[in-house]
């Protein structure tokens, strides 16, 4: 017959097997070496810290933007198929949907540096070099009328950028 102290028995045997199970390394992966780790610790903080050095105008940003954007944000950052980064202004507090662009929604120009350098182009991430990411950076915010097409973006004047 089955009992209290079988059942306790069984339930001790259960742990230590389980623990014993957990405590083994199945040997997945390993530790990331100090250069990798560095590769991807490129976060830009709003006030411009972490910005690397390089520079671009919105002129370089078209002819970027034109290679390894267009096909995803349409002509002049119009949209389509995804999602447009030109307009929406004026788009946050009405009662239709707001139309969250470079213009309309992202605080910081360097918000805009950060996410462009880590992610874009999507079937590409990281391939842009720091010009290419300021050029194209200037570009869009050219495009919204937040920087003249002959200004110049780069570390010391990107968080400026209002």
């Amino acid at each position: 017959m089955f009992t209290h102290s079988h059942l306790l028995a069984a339930a001790s045997v259960l742990a230590v097997v389980s623990n014993a199970a957990l405590a083994e390394n199945p040997n997945l992966g390993r530790i990331a070496a100090p250069e990798e780790i560095a590769s991807w610790d490129i976060s830009i903080g709003p006030d411009g810290a972490g910005l690397p050095p390089g520079s671009g105008m919105p002129k370089q940003g078209k002819a970027v933007y034109t290679a390894k954007c267009l096909v995803c944000h349409g002509e002049k950052g119009a949209g389509k198929p995804n999602d447009a980064l030109v307009g929406g202004r004026g788009t946050l507090a009405g009662d239709q949907p707001p139309v969250k662009t470079v213009g309309s929604f992202w605080p910081y120009a360097t918000t805009l540096f950060d996410y462009v350098r880590r992610a874009m182009p999507l079937n590409e991430s990281k391939s842009l070099t720091n010009d290419e990411v300021y050029a194209v950076v200037a570009y869009l915010l050219q495009l919204n009328g937040i920087i003249g097409e002959n200004e110049t973006i780069n570390a010391q004047i990107l968080p400026r950028v209002q």
